[in-house]
């Protein structure tokens, strides 16, 4: 695979883009201290948690989504949890940092690719964190507007149709993503060329990213969003 090869690029936010996993630890671990918890705990709890509500209410909103998140987690953990606070937690995308790559990568990349964003929110919370990585997208599809959460393969069909209508055939698309579960596996199942941004490399365990089922290989693995602009530049890949 040669990334001269593709015209646009599909991104993950949260996890790619975004440091979700850090945004999560700031929002919850104050209030998860008296459980003892690990770092790593609390984001695989999380994770656990998120795809399980996500499957069982693909309808609702992302900001819903977390607030489900939040008092499953006070249950399993023993903790108490009043009315504000998980609407609090809900809306604590737009606290979640960039990460320090992201925005400087994405300049470059815009400059050889269309843009386009798939991902797991909400519209007005992906605005908030758009600020953060100062770029405009050429089309931004979101749960909200999809109707579902990846890794549904629906959220993937609906990237085709509408990148497809921007005149971008599937070869010349490549997603790239964090997460093996909510977008490699998926991905690589419809026939799309992938990106694994490992952001998590020499860490263990899967953070807040549940274990992906099915083949979950990509056709390139970076550390970074800025491995991936260099990589570019170079002419490595």
């Amino acid at each position: 695979m040669r990334l001269g090869e593709f015209d646009a690029l599909s991104f993950d936010c949260y996890g790619t883009l975004i440091d979700w996993e850090q945004g999560i630890l700031a929002e919850l671990k104050a209030w998860a201290a008296p459980a003892g918890l690990a770092d790593d705990a609390i984001l695989e709890t999380f994770g656990a948690e998120e795809s399980r509500c996500e499957a069982a209410t693909p309808d609702k909103s992302y900001p819903g989504v977390l607030a489900d998140v939040y008092r499953a987690l006070g249950r399993r953990w023993g903790l108490p949890v009043n009315e504000v606070a998980p609407i609090a937690f809900g809306g604590s995308v737009g606290r979640w940092p960039a990460f320090p790559d992201s925005a400087d990568a994405l300049a470059y990349l815009k400059e050889h690719y269309r843009l386009v964003i798939l991902s797991n929110v909400d519209r007005v919370s992906f605005m908030r964190s758009n600020a953060k990585l100062q770029v405009q997208f050429d089309l931004v599809l979101t749960a909200q507007d999809i109707g579902s959460y990846k890794p549904d393969r629906r959220n993937f069909d609906r990237l085709l149709a509408e990148v497809g209508a921007l005149g971008v055939e599937k070869p010349r698309l490549l997603h790239v993503a964090q997460s093996l579960f909510h977008d490699i596996a998926p991905a690589r199942a419809l026939g799309l060329s992938t990106v694994w941004v490992n952001r998590r490399r020499g860490k263990p365990g899967g953070g807040a990213t549940p274990p992906a089922s099915g083949d979950a290989t990509p056709d390139l693995e970076v550390a970074s969003l800025a491995e991936l602009a260099e990589r570019h530049r170079a002419g490595t890949a």
